[in-house]
């Protein structure tokens, strides 16, 4: 450690100005752990899309085999998370809030079990085997927790003589570099940590967390290339009324998007009286073998992340999607996210948007161009209605199409989702695992005291 801090010493030495000395010393972590996370999207981007196509083999192939293979999918995927990192179940993004909020040095214990490098690779490894399954999982909200858990074991790596970096700041910068590099949307990072993360003002971090996302956005182009999330869906030469089409999609999606997780809520409250092992097993076996029916017996897209199902509606001229979809789509990820194993939501609450949106262009009998603004609507009203963050979802369907003609029709998609959501619930479906996470904490702090949960 003194051979480093020399070796830093001469590097810096000639600089004269001890504020611009200070000010790269901090970045330095802050650039590392970028890069570090640019490469650990990309390979769990490489690996979920293999994972997909495993799954999509085995059900082109034998698809009677996934009776057997998708239990054992779930039993492995919740075993991890239960045994080797309970906080590395769900979505990672409530971790990511509870512990911006515990980011203090009374409860840095606490954060520790939220973030760390056991959670990455649990969470990297369940959520994996979920969706070769055939789990209706995301990786989006996982990559942020890992992104997280990066930049605070660098944080927390720094020696005593380097300069201190808010361990709230780092934590709030790396959960906006992995959305980013997950998605290939800076601007939706960025957004992302300023609506849904902080209530501190922007001008404490903003350089931060712009060549955080610059560095993790880079990375991951570099080595899976410049692309889009889903591609660019026409949408020109729409008519004039589609806005009214699109408000009521959006109204539609946002009321199905919350009340998807209220009864989210309201099962994982369920489960949370389970005492036993074998309740919890039976639960997720059953689980797993309504995923599997429903995927074999009425609809291929009932499995899965969904974005196969987003690009098909918009790039493919099977724009109108049955009755049924929206309902299998929302359904699976209610049952896939209360197993207990890890694995996001915002993917698969895409999808489901885009399965309402198609659904109701259908209803409609819109054209193809009006049709995709409609499934766009959907998407965005839908993740709105589950994380209550409109700016964020808004720009995230934006930057995944680059269609910057319609930025005034998702917008509009998104206030009105936004607005009817909170009549289901005030609060966020994120705020809700926040408060639980974070009342869980306090409760096994008490009954085991702060050494517990220091030394587990």
């Amino acid at each position: 450690m003194g051979s480093l801090k020399a070796i830093l010493k001469k590097l810096f030495g000639r600089i004269k100005n001890e504020r611009l000395r200070l000010n790269i010393l901090q970045a330095i972590p802050f650039w590392l752990a970028s890069l570090v996370t640019g490469l650990f999207a990309v390979a769990y981007t490489r690996l979920f899309t293999l994972a997909e196509e495993g799954t999509a083999f085995v059900y082109h192939r034998a698809s009677w085999i996934l009776f057997m293979f998708t239990p054992l999918c779930f039993l492995i995927a919740w075993w991890l998370v239960k045994k080797f990192s309970p906080y590395a179940r769900g979505s990672g993004i409530p971790q990511v809030m509870a512990a911006i909020e515990l980011a203090n040095p009374r409860q840095i214990s606490k954060v520790d079990k939220l973030l760390g490098i056991r959670i990455i690779f649990v969470k990297m490894t369940s959520s994996l085997i979920m969706v070769l399954g055939g789990g209706i999982v995301g990786r989006e909200g996982p990559t942020v927790q890992i992104a997280g858990s990066i930049f605070r074991k660098i944080n927390a790596a720094l020696p005593e003589w380097w300069p201190k970096i808010s361990k709230k700041n780092m934590i709030m910068t790396g959960a906006a570099a992995g959305l980013a590099a997950a998605f290939n949307t800076p601007l939706g990072g960025i957004v992302f940590a300023v609506e849904e993360l902080t209530k501190t003002h922007i001008n404490y971090f903003k350089t931060a967390i712009f060549t955080a996302v610059i560095i993790s956005g880079l990375t991951a182009q570099a080595l899976l290339g410049p692309y889009l999330y889903l591609g660019y869906p026409d949408v020109n030469n729409l008519s004039p009324y589609i806005f009214t089409a699109v408000a009521l999609v959006a109204v539609i999606s946002g009321l199905a998007g919350s009340i998807m997780s209220k009864m989210m809520l309201y099962i994982l409250k369920w489960k949370s009286k389970f005492r036993f092992n074998y309740q919890h097993i039976i639960y997720l076996l059953a689980c797993a073998l309504i995923i599997v029916s429903a995927g074999i017996f009425i609809n291929q897209n009932a499995l899965g992340s969904g974005k196969s199902l987003m690009t098909s509606v918009l790039f493919s001229s099977h724009k109108y999607s049955p009755w049924y979809l929206p309902i299998l789509r929302a359904g699976g990820l209610i049952i896939t996210f209360t197993t207990g194993a890890a694995g996001g939501v915002f993917a698969p609450s895409l999808s489901a948007g885009a399965s309402v949106g198609s659904m109701m262009a259908g209803l409609m009998h819109l054209s193809a161009t009006n049709s995709n603004i409609i499934i766009l609507a959907g998407m965005v009203g839908f993740l709105t209605g589950v994380t209550r963050s409109p700016f964020t979802c808004a720009i995230l369907v934006l930057e995944m199409t680059d269609r910057h003609n319609v930025i005034f029709h998702l917008m509009l998609a998104a206030m009105f989702a936004s607005l009817v959501s909170r009549i289901i619930d005030k609060h966020s479906f994120y705020d809700h695992l926040k408060f639980q996470l974070l009342h869980e904490l306090k409760d096994k702090e008490k009954e085991e005291g702060p050494a517990a949960i220091a030394n587990e």
